[in-house]
């Protein structure tokens, strides 16, 4: 594997990214969000070290808990919440939905969550509070379309939401 050089710059911007002011966020009365999300972890570097990961996904939960205090103050209903891949960390990413003109799909539910019955994860064990997240399993099936013969991948994504949260998905 080839060596990761500018470490320390990459987690210094890792750090503001970590921020809701990093982001084209509008929380303005007239805004909305559909499907909002945004990749920490776009390069997957978290899937060939642990260490970067965890960094990754400990990043992802602090995003959350600020645009969390953000939306409060903003006023509107909102669904807020965390998809983490076990198979490709660039997927893992944090989502804002609220009403919008695009679709009438607000709240978002999802009847294939389910609770997962396996360990979970080393990177997520080192999260404080992650009791007060609702951790769910989502299956999900796609399809590598570049080979010859397409081939059917299924990735087990977790889904993190905060307890308490007015609409779940």
């Amino acid at each position: 594997m080839k060596k990761f050089r500018g470490k320390r710059r990459y987690f210094r911007n890792l750090q503001k990214k970590q921020q809701p002011s990093a982001h084209p966020l509008d929380f303005s009365s007239d805004s909305w969000f559909d499907f909002w999300h945004v990749h920490l972890d776009f390069d997957g570097f978290g899937n060939g070290h642990l260490k970067m990961r965890k960094a990754h996904v400990q990043a992802l939960f602090h995003l959350m808990d600020e645009l969390n205090a953000a939306l409060q103050t903003w006023g509107q209903p909102y669904q807020l919440w965390i998809e983490l891949s076990r198979l490709d960390a660039g997927l893992d990413a944090v989502f804002i939905h609220t009403r919008n003109p695009n679709d009438d799909n607000f709240p978002f539910t999802d009847s294939t969550l389910t609770k997962p019955t396996e360990r979970l994860p080393d990177y997520l064990q080192t999260i404080e509070g992650l009791e007060q997240y609702q951790i769910r399993l989502s299956e999900r099936i796609t399809y590598d379309a570049f080979d010859d013969e397409p081939e059917e991948i299924t990735d087990h994504i977790l889904v993190i939401e905060r307890r308490g949260s007015r609409y779940l998905l």
